[in-house]
This record gives structure tokens, C-alpha cells and sequence, in this order.
């Protein structure tokens, strides 16, 4: 064999690794990618949240009160209820109901019809609601709340649903409201809110 011969033979071989190394490093490249991709999906995309399920805050449209010795209350408003959304796809949930009370008696509630919140997003729905003292016992501590100028209400609910992504992963979720608001008598508005 002769020099020349022996040296096309060299870069030949070196030709060829060189190839083999481009095509190693590519797949190593596009295995990598393969596998920071499905890790996001199921660490992002497939985590299924329980949706928040919220009273927002509302103006009284009516508010009739008693007096300290002989305490009552009656009052409509409209209820914004807030369904927050946080999964990579929708939830449909089914008919249900939003139960206000005034020291564990329930004094009213909200019904809320069957619907669906879209992905990454809140549904809002209005729902109007009466309240009425008239189911609350003789020995209750209406009368104080009144004379401080303030109601204490309750609002608890509990929407099931299920969350579905891709068209083909579902998950039943539940999402619990429980809510606490005081009512001002003297401005008919709400003072406070919070939710757990």
C-alpha cells in the first residue's frame, strides 16, 4: 500500500467517526428532549387541582333588620359565585347548591345549575338570593350582632366534577366552599369576607 493510499484511508476513517459521532450526539440530543418533554407533561399538564369554588364580594339590593329586643332580618342580594379553573383542561360539574347560614342555621341558599369552567379560567355565574332570620331560634345572638350594627354569615357548598385533559384523561374533582362574611346594616354592604 502506498502513502497516498494509506492517508485517503486515514481521513476515510476519520470521515466516517466523525459521521458516527454527529448522529450519536443528535440522537443523545433527541432522546433528551423526548425526556424533558414528557417529564413537563405529567409534572404540569396531568396534575389535576380541585377547581376554587368562591362568594364573591356583592352589594345588598334589600335589607329589612328588628331591633335588639326582637332581632330579625331579611335580605336579597345577588350572589357572585366564582369558579376558578387552574387544570389544562376543563371542568364539568353538576347542579348543586350554595347553603347561607346565620349560626348554623341555615337561612337561604343559592342553586347553582350544571356547567362547565373552561381551562385556566373562572367561571362566573350570578345567582339571586333571599335570606330570611325566620328559622333562627329565640336564644340566638342575633340580637347582639344588631345592636354592634352587623350580621355574621355562613356560605357552604361543595361542586363535583370532573376535570378533563386531552379529550381523554379525567379526574373527578371536588371543590368545598366555606365562607365567612359579615354584613354591615348601617351601609347594607359587606365588610368582610374570607374563604377557607
Amino acid at each position: 500500500m502506498s502513502k497516498d493510499n494509506e492517508s485517503l484511508h486515514y481521513m476515510d476513517e476519520e470521515a466516517r467517526r466523525k459521521k458516527k459521532m454527529k448522529w450519536t450526539i443528535g440522537i443523545i440530543a433527541f432522546v433528551i428532549f423526548q425526556v424533558v418533554q414528557a417529564l413537563f407533561f405529567v409534572l404540569v399538564i396531568m396534575k389535576f387541582k380541585s377547581p376554587k369554588f368562591r362568594v364573591g364580594e356583592f352589594d345588598i339590593q334589600t335589607l329589612n333588620v328588628g331591633t335588639q329586643a326582637s332581632p330579625s332580618f331579611d335580605m336579597s342580594f345577588v350572589a357572585p359565585i366564582r369558579i376558578k379553573n387552574t387544570n389544562w383542561g376543563p371542568f364539568k360539574y353538576d347542579a348543586s347548591t350554595v347553603s347561607f347560614t346565620y349560626g348554623g342555621v341555615q337561612v337561604g341558599q343559592a342553586n347553582i345549575p350544571k356547567s362547565k369552567a373552561n381551562f385556566k379560567s373562572t367561571k362566573k355565574i350570578d345567582v339571586p338570593v333571599t335570606l330570611s332570620s325566620n328559622a333562627l331560634p329565640t336564644g340566638s345572638d342575633l340580637g347582639n350582632e344588631l345592636s354592634s350594627g352587623i350580621i355574621t354569615l355562613n356560605s357552604q357548598g361543595e361542586l363535583k366534577g370532573k376535570v378533563t385533559v386531552m379529550f381523554m384523561f379525567k379526574k373527578t374533582k371536588i371543590s368545598q366552599m366555606n365562607c365567612t362574611m359579615i354584613i354591615d346594616t348601617s351601609t347594607r354592604a359587606v365588610r368582610s369576607s374570607s374563604c377557607k
